[in-house]
């Protein structure tokens, strides 16, 4: 069955930095484009980057243009969000996604705080 296992979540002061993986399983990596998400307490989840199947094109929501980025290895069936010049309002669970032909897919989550 499908798996996104995401992981690299973690406590950093502002303007740190973090790397985020997402690791796939249970269906053709390289044929999906994949995303990332973010809810904050109270708050709806939201798209944060999102990657097509080879890679050639990406996009971010505004508020994390310039300081995130997201990347693949098909070699690997990964995903990663680096997150750069991290802020308070960064904070949330942020959340593997795919959407493949049996549906909606999301890991389990991931927790980054960013607080001094």
């Amino acid at each position: 069955q499908v798996q996104l296992v995401e992981s690299g979540g973690g406590l950093v002061q502002p303007g740190g930095s973090l790397r985020l993986s997402c690791a796939a399983s249970g269906f053709t990596f390289s044929n999906y484009a994949m995303s990332w998400y973010r809810q904050a307490p109270g708050k709806e989840r939201e798209l944060v980057a999102l990657i097509t199947r080879s890679a050639g094109s990406t996009n971010y929501a505004d508020s994390v243009k310039g300081r995130f980025t997201i990347s693949r290895d098909n070699t690997k069936n990964t995903v990663y969000l680096q997150m750069n010049s991290l802020k308070p309002e960064d904070t949330a669970v942020y959340y593997c996604m795919a959407r493949v032909a049996a549906g909606i897919k999301w890991g389990q989550g991931t927790q980054v705080t960013v607080s001094s």
